[in-house]
């Protein structure tokens, strides 16, 4: 049980009719509901993001799909505002409703009767030439492969400070729990539930050499090394990309400052595993 919710930030999809028109019903919703609301979308940069200037928002419904409520996940994880999502996109693995159930959800939120759950994020930095020159933070994963020639990239995994492998293959991921669900399990990873801590890798399409996917606890640094691959990059979230150097190391580490969702029940969580063809059923 949380207390009552006042004041909402509503984060919608830019230039989508429908995140518009479902947007309308939303702010009628919470107006009828005596709850202030504010609008904006999700566009890169600063324009139209209130919290930069005010952080007194008790909750975040983003209108969207995963693709968006990574975007606004990764921008607002520091400043521990829960996360709820309507999806709007194809898939909607991350997201707690559908346009045409979100009422009754809603309600219940809104009158304090919800929990939240925290979620791990990852923060990194690119080692050069012994100076750091890239920096970030992933909700998702981090992917470390080829550019636009399709030619295998050689990279080395370190742990703890020593090297646990070395591959050639088209690409590395490293994933949190939250994201095993997108690339991580589409190239053979595990399924991770979101409330472990933990590094999830997987190797993209490994050549002449067995790497099975590793589940690593994020007590230590981990560090993925170029080691070879004239053209190699590092996209974050699927939504950034920064070009690496043969020598280069990505240092990954447990970002100290997750980020907040509505907790759903463990049932649904298995649930949306099987509707969305992740876990078969006889």
């Amino acid at each position: 049980m949380s207390r009552p919710v006042e004041k909402v930030l509503v984060v919608t999809k830019p230039e989508t009719p429908a995140a518009h028109s479902l947007c309308a019903e939303l702010v009628e919703f919470l107006s009828e509901k005596n709850v202030k609301t504010v609008v904006c979308e999700n566009r890169k940069g600063r324009d139209g993001y209130p919290f930069e200037r005010d952080g007194s928002f008790q909750l975040v419904i983003v209108l969207g799909g995963d693709g968006t409520l990574i975007g606004v996940a990764r921008r607002m994880h520091r400043l521990g505002i829960p996360l709820l999502g309507i999806n709007l996109g194809r898939v909607g693995f991350l997201t707690h409703h559908s346009p045409d159930d979100w009422r009754p959800g809603l309600a219940d939120i809104l009158a304090g009767n919800y929990a939240v759950a925290s979620r791990m994020a990852l923060d990194f930095r690119v080692l050069r030439s012994g100076r750091y020159v890239h920096s970030g933070t992933v909700i998702n994963d981090l992917v470390m492969g080829r550019g636009s020639l399709a030619r295998l990239v050689r990279l080395s995994v370190l742990y703890e400070g020593s090297e646990v492998a070395q591959l050639r293959s088209d690409g590395l991921i490293v994933s949190t729990p939250f994201g095993s669900t997108a690339y991580c399990v589409s190239a053979g990873g595990p399924l991770v539930h979101p409330d472990l801590s933990a590094y999830c890798i997987t190797a993209i399409c490994p050549f002449l050499n067995r790497f099975s996917p590793l589940v690593l606890p994020t007590e230590h640094r981990l560090a993925i090394r170029v080691e070879e691959g004239g053209d190699v990059k590092l996209t974050e979230d699927g939504q950034k990309g920064f070009s690496l150097c043969t020598g280069d190391v990505v240092e990954i580490v447990r970002s100290r400052d997750g980020f907040l969702m509505v907790s759903e029940p463990a049932t649904r969580y298995f649930d949306k595993l099987k509707n969305k063809g992740f876990i078969a059923e006889r």
